[in-house]
């Protein structure tokens, strides 16, 4: 599975993916996740706002049990990202088969849609939709860089957009959704554990800080004269990173647009995109609101124009704790029988970065499973995880859905 997966959407340039929503290599992973569907018979569907689902059982039952992630990447991702969880999910169920393990309730794997945002600049898409936290008028608002609207995108790739917005039968019908996840930092690796469990996704968001100032020429314009939006822009980063470790949280400018973008022209427009994180809410405004003063001083001084834009935001999600504990509780009893005796602890991790699970928790009993990841790097080619890591990964998650959905 993981070989058939591994080239599509990769650049030969970086070695990393650009598996964007509603392109031709996000339509190839969803041939694929269909063909991987198929060929365990079980009934795929795509539901009204484009998130695979592939059925064991009855779909309307109820109480069902669901596992599953994204296929889609950042651009120039990694292979884990995403991919693990979905390509685990076929595993597990294949292991559950080999155990000969009875299905008591539903069962689905599921691929959800343009869950890192590469292309319209709003993570989660399908799964906020579907939990009612993105309404149609906001999604339909949605466009990439070229200016092609989130339905344009959808209709040419053969989805009807028409059918966009909350799902609540569909959620209602989900006992528990349990999603695998290589980790995003290096938590597991310093605890020497192949395998661990989330207890939390710190609370996060995006901002748009659009820095205004006046073009003109780069080369018979005094500095004295000149109102660029650059410096201002400059100063800004570098105060999100006094303002990060001042307060104890993360802030990352990672995103840039400028007008007229010439190398011999001073800009009259630039746009830098704030992603900011904590552990807690308090910290989190504290980054924030110390960001902005900053560039609201520095632009005042220049003599530039500021305005700040709350693109999207996502409060603490504290993962479902009778789910996570037997969830533990499962994985330290098999632990415990596969070492003939007593069983570390299984860690118990909090991340920063947002998935479709988190989305979901509202909604649904949600949980998630990491991967040891040893060096931390993520969204980006160097991602990695070890097959022993790997398969560890699928064995916990067969365990778990055992436990979940079969007598």
């Amino acid at each position: 599975m993981w070989r058939s997966l591994l080239p599509i959407g990769r650049s030969d340039a970086s070695g990393g993916y650009r598996r964007y929503a509603w392109t031709g290599a996000d339509a190839e992973c969803r041939l694929w996740f269909r063909a991987q569907a198929e060929a365990r018979g079980l009934v795929t569907e795509t539901d009204r706002n484009g998130n695979q689902w592939a059925w064991l059982g009855d779909p309307l039952a109820g109480d069902a049990v669901v596992t599953g992630s994204h296929l889609d990447s950042v651009p120039d991702g990694g292979a884990f990202d995403g991919p693990l969880g979905v390509v685990s999910a076929f595993a597990a169920l294949d292991e559950l088969r080999r155990r000969g393990a009875v299905f008591a309730k539903p069962f689905a794997i599921t691929n959800f849609g343009d869950e890192e945002g590469a292309r319209f600049g709003l993570a989660c898409v399908g799964s906020r939709l579907a939990a009612g936290q993105l309404s149609v008028e906001d999604a339909h608002r949605l466009r990439d860089g070229d200016g092609v609207s989130l339905p344009q995108a959808m209709e040419a790739a053969g989805q009807d957009p028409d059918t966009l917005g909350a799902d609540p039968e569909r959620l209602a019908r989900i006992g528990a959704f349990v999603e695998l996840h290589v980790e995003q930092g290096r938590a597991l690796d310093l605890t020497g554990d192949p395998v661990g469990v989330a207890s939390a996704i710190w609370p996060h968001g995006r901002w748009r800080f659009d820095f205004r100032g006046e073009a003109n020429h780069a080369g018979t314009t005094r500095l004295a004269d000149r109102r660029d939006p650059m410096l201002t822009y400059a100063e800004t980063v570098l105060a999100a990173r006094r303002e990060a470790e001042l307060a104890g949280g993360l802030a990352t400018f990672g995103k840039v647009a400028v007008e007229p973008n010439g190398v011999n022209a001073i800009p009259s427009l630039v746009r830098g995109w704030l992603d900011s994180r904590a552990a807690d809410q308090a910290t989190l405004d504290a980054v924030v609101a110390g960001v902005e003063r900053a560039a609201r001083e520095h632009a005042e001084r220049a003599g530039i124009d500021l305005a700040v834009v709350r693109e999207s935001f996502t409060p603490v999600v504290e993962f479902q704790h009778a789910l996570r504990d037997e969830m533990r509780r499962v994985l330290e009893k098999r632990q415990a029988e596969s070492a003939g005796g007593g069983a570390r602890p299984v860690p118990v991790l909090g991340t920063g970065a947002g998935h479709d699970a988190g989305i979901l928790s509202a909604s649904v009993p949600t949980a998630m499973l990491f991967v040891r990841n040893p060096t931390g790097i993520s969204h980006s080619p160097a991602e990695h995880a070890s097959e022993d890591d790997c398969v560890a990964g699928v064995e916990a998650l067969a365990d778990v859905l055992e436990g979940l959905a079969c007598s």
